[in-house]
């Protein structure tokens, strides 16, 4: 159910199983990392991740779950923990297009995405409550971080679905658009960044994941700034930028 193709620099990765709404099962789950794999394998220098249908990814695939011997440690530690590992580490920019359903793991591969694009129809929250079950794959700390502890658990309790738009709004995500421009502009978007320096934008993806997780605070983000861009020096998209500026000319960037 997933598909990859690679073109013009960049690997579109595809959650194409529509008739149950892409969601994911222990297989799926595995394809979906091998992709990521291949993808990085063949130096694409970004990705754009998409669902086909109506929506992006209705979560877990519970269609056959017995729930007196389901396994969520093997599930959700063993195989969802670890592919958001893989895709967070992507070393190129990503980019998700997301409309209608993003729940669950869904929401999971959101937030593991550098910049992620909802139409307005996307529905993201916590659907959990009907099942006695909980949010998983990051969203509690998405949520907390961005709606603060009172939005959270109310989207938890109420089991509410904002659309995409209050989604935006609230700073969950990148940018709303409407549904039908959303597949393009996504895709117009990792296309430009696939011509860029992909170094200085690596440097700036590793800074954001560290200011986050180890809540860094100016100075320290400011000192390992420096360092990067030092670093970026030795690098022959920095010497191209600085010579293209001096020219007056647009910049070809290598990505090395």
């Amino acid at each position: 159910m997933i598909d990859l193709t690679i073109d013009e620099g960049v690997a579109h990765v595809v959650l194409n199983a529509p008739e149950k709404l892409n969601a994911l099962d222990e297989a799926a789950l595995g394809e979906l990392s091998d992709a990521y794999a291949e993808a990085e394998a063949s130096g694409v220098r970004a990705l754009v991740l998409r669902g086909e249908g109506p929506a992006f990814c209705a979560g877990r695939d519970i269609s056959g779950v017995d729930p007196r011997d389901d396994d969520v440690i093997g599930y959700l530690g063993g195989l969802v923990t670890p592919l958001l590992r893989r895709m967070a580490a992507f070393p190129a920019p990503t980019f998700a297009a997301a409309q209608g359903a993003c729940l669950g793991v869904g929401l999971g591969l959101l937030i593991a995405t550098d910049v992620v694009y909802v139409a307005d129809t996307a529905k993201i929250g916590s659907p959990f409550a009907a099942l006695g079950a909980t949010l998983d794959s990051g969203g509690h700390a998405l949520f907390y971080e961005r709606l603060g502890a009172h939005k959270t658990l109310d989207l938890i309790y109420t089991g509410r679905l904002m659309n995409g738009t209050e989604a935006v709004q609230s700073g969950l995500f990148s940018r709303v658009l409407p549904a039908d421009e959303l597949r393009a502009t996504t895709t117009d978007a990792a296309v430009r960044a696939a011509t860029g320096a992909t170094s200085a934008f690596l440097a700036s993806k590793q800074l954001v994941s560290r200011i986050r997780d180890e809540r860094l605070a100016l100075w320290d983000s400011i000192d390992i700034e420096n360092a990067a861009q030092a670093a970026l020096c030795d690098t022959d998209d920095y010497r191209e930028g600085f010579a293209a500026f001096q020219q007056k000319r647009s910049p070809k960037f290598s990505g090395r």
